[in-house]
This record gives structure tokens, C-alpha cells and sequence, in this order.
């Protein structure tokens, strides 16, 4: 097994890792319980009914959304089950749009931290739903380069349901901050520090796209 390969197992049994702690993160909440774990601290909003059916309707698609995403960067995936592929895609585009997003910004509305800490939740859901749904505008359009850039997007927002867990867990280790200045930098720190690693790779990707076409134009000639 070569490193680059080995490298991707890593990759892939990390994830599926995280995926596992995720899964754990809401069977706290079956059954229907509203007070456990982030619940607890979230009592004078879970009587609005509005506010409780979007957090559990988050929680419980969440976790089918971080699987159904990961599924769509595997060329190996597309080109021997490309009914799969399209499928996890169909999957992962329902749930974050008809679902996870819009529960996803209610919960925001409602977030810890005050106005900041509201806007950054908000903002993610917002961005979270319009990436994804311009991904599947461009896959209607027969755009695939536009469809898998703006779905490299969309599923960096989706791992800030990661990176926020792991922000925190870092922060609190090295810093031991109050806990209410842990939640407003993770806030912003668990989805914009993944949007700017997901323009890097998108830009690194269309570069080399540039270059073997251009590569091509010249053996046309």
C-alpha cells in the first residue's frame, strides 16, 4: 500500500470515527428527551414548539447528512456505482435543504452568545442552504465542475458539526477560556475556517483542470 492510499484509509477511518462520536452525540435524544445533554442549558426555549421539533428534526438528519456527503468525493464511487453516487447526492441534497438548513437557522435564531453568536449560526445555515442548492442547480445545468465546487462548499459547512466539537475540545485544553468565549469563537471558527480550506482545494482543483487543458489545446495543435 502506497502513502497516498494509506494516507486516504487514515482519512476515511478518522472520519468515520468523528461519524461515530456524531451518532452517539444524538442517540442522547431517542427517544424524544428534552432534558439531556445541550437540552439542559436550553430549557427557556424547548417549550416553543417551533424551536423543539427544529432541534430534533437537526439532530436526527444531521448525522445521514455527514455519511450521504462523504460519499460524493470518491471518483472510484462514480465511475463503478454511479447509481449510489447519485443517489447519496439526491439524499444529501433533500435532507440539508428541506430539513437540516431551515432547522438548522431556528435553532441559530435561538443560539447562545447573544447577537454574534446568532448571526454565525444563522449565517451557516444560510450559506449551508444556498451552496447546496446552487449544486443542484449546476447539476440540472450539466455544469460539473460548478456542481462539485459548490458541493465542496456545502459539505465544508456540514463538517462544522465536526471541527465545532473539535475547536472546542482544542481551545479548552490549551486556553482553559470562560466557556461562553469558547462557544462565540467556535461559532465562527467551526464553518469559516472550513469554507476557506474548501476555496483553497477548489482552487487548487480548477488550476490543475486550467492546466491539462491547456495541455491539450497544445497537442490538438
Amino acid at each position: 500500500m502506497n502513502l497516498r492510499r494509506l494516507l486516504t484509509v487514515g482519512l476515511i477511518l478518522l472520519y468515520l470515527f468523528f461519524c461515530y462520536l456524531m451518532l452517539e452525540i444524538t442517540l442522547q435524544y431517542i427517544p424524544f428527551d428534552t432534558d439531556v445533554a445541550f437540552l439542559r442549558i436550553k430549557q427557556d426555549y424547548i417549550h416553543l414548539n417551533y424551536y423543539k421539533w427544529a432541534f430534533f428534526i437537526h439532530v436526527y438528519t444531521s448525522f445521514f447528512v455527514l455519511l450521504a456527503g462523504f460519499t460524493q468525493f470518491f471518483p472510484s464511487l462514480q465511475q463503478r456505482w454511479s447509481q449510489i453516487h447519485r443517489l447519496s447526492g439526491w439524499l444529501y441534497i433533500i435532507v440539508v435543504l428541506l430539513f437540516a438548513a431551515p432547522s438548522g437557522f431556528i435553532i441559530g435564531i435561538h443560539a447562545n452568545g447573544g447577537f454574534y453568536g446568532q448571526l454565525a449560526f444563522c449565517l451557516l445555515a444560510l450559506f449551508w442552504f444556498f451552496f447546496t442548492l446552487i449544486a443542484l442547480i449546476k447539476i440540472k445545468k450539466r455544469d460539473l465542475y460548478g456542481h462539485r465546487n459548490f458541493m465542496i462548499r456545502s459539505f465544508a459547512l456540514t463538517l462544522s458539526a465536526i471541527t465545532l466539537r473539535l475547536w472546542k475540545y482544542i481551545l479548552v485544553m490549551l486556553f482553559q477560556p470562560r466557556p461562553m468565549d469558547v462557544y462565540l469563537i467556535v461559532a465562527w471558527l467551526a464553518w469559516v475556517g472550513n469554507l476557506l480550506i474548501a476555496e483553497a482545494i477548489i482552487y487548487s482543483l480548477n488550476k490543475k483542470e486550467l492546466r491539462m487543458r491547456y495541455y491539450e489545446l497544445r497537442v490538438d495543435r
